[in-house]
């Protein structure tokens, strides 16, 4: 049986009692906060409903968007959320985690422009007003570049799951500082081409993910916190001084990694005290610590973040601590907790960190698609109790992309729409028999488009994709 079989909010409610988890996972019953506007650096959000960053594996490959980029964005901006954070796009080309990730750059720079006019219009042909902020996801993917040698900053022991023949090299302390000037200059460009805002990525142990946790690394970028958040502190002054106000700074940042998980879903054995995560505990690495996330996040702040997404895990070590599942990806393992004590955990280190950052910033909460069409009660519930600022959707929103406008005007989610957790999106997003040598993602079981794609690429079926 799988995990979810809640046939209401009532069923949902008692598993989460039976689990021990009524102080993290609370349920509401009436949409009132959801709907209400939410301000951030002089602007306004007419819900607070968001969209993460949600890569679709399906750019050009020099970077560019392509029709199904497009496509997914403008469902988007007809979806009736208010903040769309458009996916990972690498700073550089040698940066990019797959052979269709997006790249900003010079030459790019129109295509997205392009993209944010589209998004625009749609969302104003929907509903005669633009009420969105749209901002753009910075990274570099470090170890997992799909080009060898990929970089590492960090010691490698987290992902042990990384293939035994992986060709990785350091990256030295001057190619790091040189990376400042690529982030600066996609922000620019960002900037340029009409984004809100800009994230400069924190998280799933890409880059400066994996050097929040350099802690045996020698040198100026890694060992103590502010030698390891070094090259993300010059980086948020480098914008900060070069555009200033003109555009919102955010970052979406693991507050906890969490070890990495073998084939049968156990934990990997690691000597003490555990040196290699963020957020970790030193003496168990399968307790968060927000010790450290905190403190940074507070830094973070003051140089001019006004929106953190919290988030944690890996998608490739394990990605149950960041997308709880009912069915694993093809290449994961069976989950080695109930979902929603994933769930649970994402709540609370959320709570912990809007608890501390208190009305500084806007704190952008995760974890809700796998409550299906009662994410919504889970979502009001931390908003009434400031737990949270603004509550973001991922793969949920890729199934279901019109969930907050149902929401908004029928006080409830559609249950023939919502997110089933069954990671077919991930074991498409990581098949490589595909002639552009990665294959798009998006919902298998809610979109016929991505229904197709699968049957061709896993059942081989004949059929025609964009």
């Amino acid at each position: 049986m799988p995990f979810f079989h809640y046939r209401s909010a009532e069923q949902l409610a008692n598993e989460v009692n039976r689990l021990g988890l009524t102080d993290q996972i609370i349920l509401d019953s009436q949409v009132r906060r959801l709907a209400q506007p939410v301000s951030v650096g002089g602007r306004k959000l007419w819900n607070a409903f968001a969209y993460h960053p949600m890569e679709g594996c399906d750019g050009t490959t020099d970077g560019r968007p392509s029709a199904l980029t497009e496509r997914r964005y403008e469902r988007l901006a007809t979806g009736g959320g208010a903040l769309i954070w458009v996916e990972a796009t690498a700073v550089s080309l040698e940066g990019r985690a797959n052979p269709r990730q997006l790249c900003i750059n010079e030459q790019t720079a129109k295509d997205f422009e392009r993209l944010v006019k589209r998004i625009r219009q749609r969302h104003k042909e929907r509903f005669g007003e633009e009420r969105i902020l749209i901002g753009l996801q910075l990274t570099h993917s470090g170890r997992y570049c799909y080009q060898d040698p990929r970089p590492v900053v960090g010691d490698p022991v987290l992902d042990r799951r990384l293939p035994a023949r992986w060709s990785g090299r350091y990256v030295t302390d001057g190619e790091l500082e040189d990376l400042t000037k690529d982030f600066l200059h996609a922000a620019r460009l960002a900037w340029s081409v009409g984004f809100d805002f800009v994230d400069i990525k924190q998280c799933h142990r890409y880059l400066l993910s994996e050097l929040l946790s350099a802690k045996t690394r020698p040198g100026p970028y890694g060992g103590d916190l502010s030698h390891r958040t070094r090259l993300a502190r010059q980086i948020f002054l480098e914008i900060w001084n070069q555009i200033g106000d003109q555009i919102l700074l955010a970052s979406r940042i693991n507050v906890f990694d969490g070890p990495a998980f073998d084939s049968s879903g156990r934990p990997e054995k690691y000597p003490q005290p555990f040196l290699y995560g963020f957020g970790c505990d030193p003496n168990d690495p399968l307790k968060v610590d927000l010790t450290e996330p905190i403190q940074w996040i507070k830094e973070m702040v003051d140089l001019g973040v006004q929106m953190v997404n919290v988030t944690m895990g890996n998608p490739y070590a394990n990605p149950h601590i960041g997308r709880p599942f009912d069915r694993p990806p093809n290449d994961g393992y069976p989950a080695p907790e109930h979902p929603l004590v994933g769930v649970a955990r994402h709540f609370q280190a959320t709570a912990q960190v809007k608890k501390a950052v208190g009305p500084q910033a806007l704190i952008v909460g995760t974890g809700y698609s796998f409550l299906r069409q009662f994410l919504w009660m889970a979502a009001e519930a931390n908003l009434r109790r400031e737990r949270v600022d603004i509550v973001g959707v991922g793969r949920g929103a890729l199934a279901y992309p019109d969930f907050a406008q149902d929401l908004l005007n029928t006080g409830a989610m559609d249950v023939r729409k919502v997110c089933l957790a069954v990671s077919f999106c991930t074991t498409l997003m990581r098949t490589k028999d595909h002639p552009l040598g990665q294959a798009p993602t998006g919902c298998v079981p809610r979109d016929r488009l991505y229904a197709a794609l699968y049957d061709h690429l896993h059942k081989g079926k004949a059929v025609k994709i964009l």
